[in-house]
């Protein structure tokens, strides 16, 4: 038995119209002069090191001097969420939230913590032999 063959779907006459202008807040991840803006001079070139699991979590308010990105992000992170997170909802690439995440993480504005590591929690068992051991007091 022969499988079935695929058939190439020819498109139709396709309208000679430019595509439509992206909306407001669309495409901001496309255009590479507008991510040089975003992320302005870094002063001294050094980013703070930061995995795509890092979380990160604002201790305050969007200042008002703040770019849009900063305060989007300080309304984003007011629960932990990580750097991976930020930049898929910001719908930036991870090298721009670095620099942004930099920024505030100088301005005291946001605190970055590792997330919690598997191998560092105490063992299942052992956390059962202390609760046996407290019922049995």
């Amino acid at each position: 038995m022969t499988p079935p063959q695929r058939r190439r779907r020819v498109p139709k006459e396709a309208p000679e119209e430019s595509p439509p202008a992206p909306a407001e807040g669309q495409g901001k991840g496309s255009d590479p002069e507008r991510l040089y803006v975003v992320t302005g001079q870094v002063e001294g070139g050094d980013r703070a090191e930061l995995d795509l699991v890092t979380l990160i979590v604002a201790h305050s308010d969007a200042p008002p001097t703040a770019q849009p990105e900063q305060s989007a992000l300080l309304r984003l992170c007011r629960a932990p969420m990580s750097v991976a997170e930020v930049s898929a909802y910001l719908n930036l690439p991870f090298s721009v939230v670095t620099v942004l995440l930099t920024e505030l993480l100088t301005a005291e504005l946001v605190q970055a913590r590792a997330p919690i590591v598997r191998s560092e929690l105490p063992d299942r068992s052992l956390l059962e032999a202390v609760m046996h051991g407290l019922q049995k007091l």
